[in-house]
């Protein structure tokens, strides 16, 4: 019986932390564009979901860790590309902000500088500062610097919160509404995020890969629009149809009910993310002038109505089956007052 197989290309992109969040897509969109894709992540046993994204043989799993720089050197070998999409949000053991984002990142970038590759992209994040309050963006400020001096033509990406299925901003605070009678709003809920969707970043690393285009820029992705974080959380209630009070926290009374929670499991909330949120998160202006965002890429990225209520209608009343349910009540309704 013959049997059919998509052709790939035999140059290979290797993604450091290709199992992630926004790893998962990267190779799924690498994958689609005939790439011979190698994921390199600390548990390759726990990564195998990935394999369908590909034809036989095209994506390959290896075993490294960005606190060990000789095993992401051996690992990224005979690559055309590589990227790298390692991060954290909190500390936990030996996964600190300097291990990860700023020796993990140098790292990685003398390892595809000593393999000789054509394209180094570093995910970082908006909110990357040298003199901000937080850890988080400090750490992702310095690991931006280290990849720089390591390969000066890197491409270093920078996104707003990024969403999508596997997200940990949307569903965490879905799960959250499901529980609680009412939400928190940090700060009162005035911080602005640009939020971009998981599936444009893919896209953009792909054409970066294929084009080689803003070599050594910084380029900064954000959504199509700007919102508050009190206008996420309606737009959020919304869309699983809850209704929940939304209650202001000052940023002093936040930071102290985040003490204690940092070291709950999963960390939901801790210090340093609640100065982060003393900032807002959207793209500069100058990057907009200057055409380093999506659409300088030529992409036009997705709005958060388009791309999230897919996901979350798990967290609806009665689940995927809500608007059925809601259908039948009105049917019922109509018939009685006839």
């Amino acid at each position: 019986m013959q049997q059919w197989h998509r052709p790939f290309r035999q140059e290979i992109v290797s993604v450091i932390g290709g199992s992630g969040f926004i790893g998962r897509h990267v190779v799924a969109a690498l994958a689609s564009a005939g790439w011979r894709v190698r994921v390199i992540c600390r548990r390759p046993d726990l990564a195998l979901f990935l394999q369908p994204l590909g034809a036989p043989g095209q994506i390959g799993f290896v075993q490294a860790n960005v606190r060990d720089a000789a095993s992401v050197k051996r690992a990224v070998e005979g690559s055309q590309a590589v990227l790298n999409l390692v991060g954290i949000l909190a500390e936990r053991g030996q996964q600190t902000f300097e291990a990860v984002h700023v020796k993990g990142a140098q790292a990685a970038a003398e390892a595809a500088k000593a393999a000789g590759v054509a394209h180094f992209i570093h995910v970082s994040a908006l909110g990357a500062d040298r003199d901000s309050p937080a850890a988080y963006a400090r750490s992702k400020a310095a690991g931006e610097e280290a990849v720089r001096r390591a390969f000066p033509d890197a491409v270093i990406l920078r996104p707003s919160i990024v969403v999508g299925p596997e997200d940990e901003f949307f569903n965490r605070f879905a799960a959250m509404a499901r529980l609680s009678p009412a939400l928190p709003l940090i700060g009162g809920g005035k911080t602005r995020f640009q939020p971009v969707y998981v599936g444009d970043v893919a896209e953009a690393v792909r054409l970066l890969v294929e084009s080689g285009k803003a070599r050594g820029q910084t380029l900064e992705l954000g959504g199509p629009e700007v919102f508050t974080f009190r206008e996420l959380m309606r737009f959020m209630l919304r869309v699983i149809r809850r209704r929940r009070l939304l209650l202001p926290v000052p940023f002093g009374l936040a930071k102290v009910m985040a003490w204690p929670m940092q070291f709950l499991p999963g960390a939901p909330l801790t210090p340093d993310q609640v100065k982060m949120l003393q900032r807002d998160n959207v793209v500069s202006e100058q990057a907009v002038r200057e055409g380093r965002t999506l659409e300088g890429l030529g992409l036009e990225p997705e709005g958060i109505e388009a791309v999230v209520p897919p996901y979350l209608e798990r967290y609806r009343p009665a689940g995927q089956f809500t608007v059925v349910r809601e259908s039948i009540a009105e049917m019922l309704q109509s018939s009685s007052s006839r």
